[in-house]
């Protein structure tokens, strides 16, 4: 008669393992469902699915803080966050896995399934196979995390058998000799992670064929000549002062503030642009063929974001290129508030979901509100929305400059939220009237002497009328503005500081043309904006030492 051999306890190499094993099988089931992704399309990968509805439903407050504090890497810290977070939950996994084999492969296919749930659910998921990268990573996941966790329960080959007679005595020499098969244990895991990162390496190498033919799209377009031209920046629109920003925003260089994890590569050859809703006479659709042939426009727009603090970085100055949205409108029949049309809103949805809402009357009201397919003379990059995206000009970007645009409808605000109103936002934000100081930067040293302050003031489609600035509590001065492009762009300014030795506080205020003057107290970003002086501390050294900042003479003289 033989009775089964008492279980054995895991050792503390085992467990140890074992959370390895759940570690490798996280590791997998991502890199093989990053593969399957590249074949359907990226934003169905597990990470980017699971992540975007974290940023859906995160909090307003949370969203803004982490903007501040991280700045336009927020989307890679919350993704590394997230892996972060898988990586413990996988280790947790392996550990269930070593006492009940089969549950720890069922908890992977379970997050798998959550993944899955996540990718299909998103407002931009059309097709079910967005469920397939998540389903065969969680698969492979779970078949080698239940192979490994074999090797770890198998007693080694060769050493006690796993069954003892009546008359024999399990010793503790058996106990110890009745060990997990750990060579195998690394084996399989060395054998499946260098499997994995290869697999992941040669998808990343050939590519997406979603994105390669989207790159291979934007690659063929031909910007058509704008039949009306954007007159040539004035001469004295760029001062040549060191460190204050380019009039002309470079497209590297261009902020991005939105919630997309995987920036949508959009095959210009397949884009439809639908019109649609109350007060549109008839439904259209538009094919990017179809607006490049139309009149085309180039217009210097200067653009801001909500989330930008007072001083922020978050606004940017670009040639864009596209058609006026108001004349699309009114050959569907739409009608502004203001000549009794039924719609006061337009919702432009995004291929990612994302809904913005933007008044029509400010569409259609004479302002240059563009449907853009140009930038800075290329076309749009995909990180500001290739093929053709929303620019209404002094409108926060959340209320007027939706990338990736796929449909317009006609509505109104009070039957339709955007995506941004039940967080916490105004529904309607005119841009406010800001300045910033771009130099000297803040903390800076600069010798004593004359030391140019300098920067730029924004007030879109009413335009800066005059720049003022103060040394510690002293009187305002004027600063001397740089010639005007247009209304809609921001204008840079500079004055000339005769700085003495010390600590110094520099502020700078800004009026429009309308004759309104920025507020002095600061406001928080939302609900519409921040407002409020910009200032800046720097310490001033003896003359000789520290930074000189001075402008060229040119400058110096008025001639710019």
């Amino acid at each position: 008669m033989t009775f089964s051999a008492p279980p054995r306890e895991p050792t503390r190499t085992d467990r140890l393992l074992a959370a390895v094993g759940g570690l490798l099988a996280g590791y997998v089931s991502l890199a093989v469902a990053d593969l399957a992704a590249f074949w359907v399309r990226p934003e169905a990968s597990p990470v980017p699915a699971v992540g975007g509805a974290v940023v859906d439903r995160t909090p307003a407050a949370v969203k803004e803080w982490a903007i501040r504090a991280f700045g336009e890497s927020d989307k890679a810290v919350l993704q590394l966050g997230i892996l972060l977070l898988l990586g413990l939950l996988a280790a947790g996994i392996g550990l269930l896995a070593l006492r009940h084999r089969a549950a720890g492969s069922a908890a992977v296919g379970a997050f798998g399934l959550l993944g899955a749930l996540a990718a299909v659910t998103r407002p931009d998921s059309d097709s079910a196979l967005d469920a397939v990268p998540s389903l065969v990573g969680a698969a492979c996941g779970a078949v080698l995390l239940y192979v490994l966790t074999g090797r770890l329960l198998a007693p080694r080959p060769g050493t006690a058998t796993d069954t003892v007679t009546a008359t024999d005595t399990v010793t503790a020499a058996d106990t110890v000799t009745a060990t997990a098969d750990r060579r195998g244990f690394l084996i399989v895991a060395a054998s499946a992670g260098l499997a994995a990162t290869g697999a992941a390496a040669i998808g990343r190498a050939v590519g997406s064929p979603v994105a390669e033919n989207a790159a291979a799209s934007r690659a063929a377009l031909r910007l058509p000549p704008p039949a009306s031209p954007a007159p040539p920046v004035p001469p004295g629109a760029q001062l040549r002062v060191p460190g204050i920003s380019p009039f002309v925003t470079p497209n590297r260089d261009f902020y991005r503030v939105d919630t997309a994890l995987v920036v949508p590569k959009v095959n210009a050859d397949r884009w439809r642009l639908r019109l649609h809703g109350t007060g549109v006479r008839e439904e259209r659709t538009f094919t990017l063929a179809e607006l490049t042939a139309r009149r085309v426009v180039e217009r210097d727009i200067t653009l801001a974001c909500v989330s930008n603090e007072v001083g922020g970085p978050y606004v940017g100055n670009a040639r864009w290129l596209g058609v006026h949205l108001a004349d699309l409108l009114r050959e569907a029949g739409v009608r502004p508030p203001s000549e009794g049309g039924p719609a006061d809103q337009i919702v432009a949805r995004s291929v990612d979901g994302m809904t913005i809402g933007t008044p029509v009357e400010a569409v259609m009201d004479g302002r240059d509100a563009l449907l853009a397919f140009g930038m800075n003379g290329e076309p749009l990059p995909f990180t500001h929305g290739f093929p053709v995206r929303m620019i209404v000009p002094g409108l926060y970007g959340y209320v007027s400059a939706c990338k990736w645009i796929a449909s317009i409808e006609l509505t109104t605000f009070d039957a339709y939220d955007a995506y941004w109103v039940p967080r916490g936002w105004a529904a309607q934000a005119p841009i406010k009237t800001e300045s910033r100081i771009d130099t000297p930067r803040p903390l800076a040293r600069p010798a004593a002497g004359t030391v140019m302050i300098a920067g730029v003031a924004w007030a879109q489609h009413r335009g800066i009328a005059r720049v003022e600035v103060r040394v510690d509590d002293g009187p305002w001065r004027d600063a001397r503005l740089a010639a005007e492009d247009n209304s809609d762009t921001w204008r840079q300014w500079t004055y000339p500081w005769t700085a003495d030795p010390g600590r110094h506080t520099l502020t700078v205020r800004a009026t429009d043309g309308t004759g309104a003057t920025q507020p002095e107290q600061r406001t928080d970003t939302m609900p519409d904006g921040a407002q409020g002086w910009h200032s800046v501390d720097v310490t001033v050294g003896p003359r000789g030492q520290g930074m000189r900042n001075e402008a060229d003479p040119q400058v110096r003289s008025g001639r710019s």
